[in-house]
């Protein structure tokens, strides 16, 4: 996930879930969550929406440079961007669970490179 992506992730939900109290004298204090419950409204938040999480735009240069290296003008029909990108996000979102379930099996909550390293391994994609 690039640098940008994953700045627009954070800065979205730092102000989605920011409550305020008011206490006496007019001085306003930020509620504190419990460490996790954020995190954990997050993950149901993106559970349950439907959307691409990477920038349509970022994700076509990305593509087009990728491409620039096989052939100099290559040129892309209208939804074909829109299709990879779908693809490469579903790819993503399997990679993460599996590697989450290697964390799992080794008694951590932290994912890891190892892990995702086993879970390509698992999955063929990687010799």
């Amino acid at each position: 996930m690039s640098n940008s992506v994953a700045a627009s992730l954070t800065g979205f939900s730092a102000g989605l879930f920011a409550v305020s109290v008011e206490v006496l004298g007019g001085v306003i204090i930020p509620h504190k969550f419990r460490q996790g419950t954020i995190a954990l409204r997050e993950i149901k938040m993106y559970q349950k929406c439907t959307e691409l999480l990477i920038k349509r735009v970022p994700f076509q240069r990305l593509v087009r440079e990728i491409a620039h290296t096989f052939k100099i003008d290559m040129r892309f029909q209208g939804g074909v961007v829109a299709t990879l990108q779908e693809a490469a996000e579903a790819y993503l979102v399997g990679l993460f669970e599996d590697t989450n379930l290697c964390a799992f099996h080794a008694k951590r909550v932290t994912i890891t490179p190892k892990d995702m390293q086993l879970a390509r391994r698992l999955r063929g994609d990687q010799p």
